[in-house]
């Protein structure tokens, strides 16, 4: 009996963490992104939206309890699992996946650090700076950077007003980016 009642609580759990997931990876992969902000359609470029979005998403559940601590825990680790499957498919070796791993580890720890003060000081250039740094590194000027960097201010708005208990039921809402 009680195998069967634990065994629906994780069935249902594990629905919930890959609804919110795919709705992560859905704003991440918005096509205005790569067509018109100028977003490099490549792998890293696809790592760092995502990375931004479940950034987003952390962000929006740091400080709850219960549930909702938990479920940030469990999705977190789902997008560490997602980029390691990523790498893999990419061809990097067994050996090479660790190494590899714990760079983009630094690298989504650093970035959340550099976006989370943007966000905390409201300073919408130093968040579009920190995007420019990141998302096109080495790419010198990048106009659409404060597009970018308006995009995630209004996403954290739209977030924060979202019950923790419809994210926590698995529905999580990202604007559309472009729309003003």
């Amino acid at each position: 009996m009680f195998q069967r009642l634990f065994g629906r609580e994780r069935h249902a759990n594990r629905a919930i963490t890959e609804a919110l997931y795919a709705q992560i990876v859905a704003a991440a992969r918005q096509t205005v992104f790569y067509s018109d902000w100028n977003v490099p359609d490549t792998p890293l470029g696809r790592f760092e939206m995502l990375s931004l979005h479940m950034f987003l998403f952390q962000h929006r559940l740091r400080g709850e309890g219960g549930a909702a601590a938990e479920l940030a825990q469990v999705l977190i680790d789902e997008f560490f699992l997602d980029v390691e499957h990523s790498l893999r498919e990419l061809g990097i070796s067994d050996v090479g996946v660790p190494k590899r791993m714990k760079r983009l580890a630094k690298m989504f720890y650093g970035r959340t650090a550099a976006y989370d003060d943007a966000l905390r000081e409201d300073d919408r250039v130093a968040l579009g700076m920190a995007l420019a740094r990141n998302v096109r590194p080495n790419a010198g000027e990048w106009p659409e950077a404060p597009l970018l960097a308006g995009y995630v201010a209004e996403a954290s708005r739209q977030l924060a007003a979202q019950p923790s208990e419809s994210i926590v039921a698995g529905k999580v809402s990202f604007p559309v980016a472009g729309d003003a």
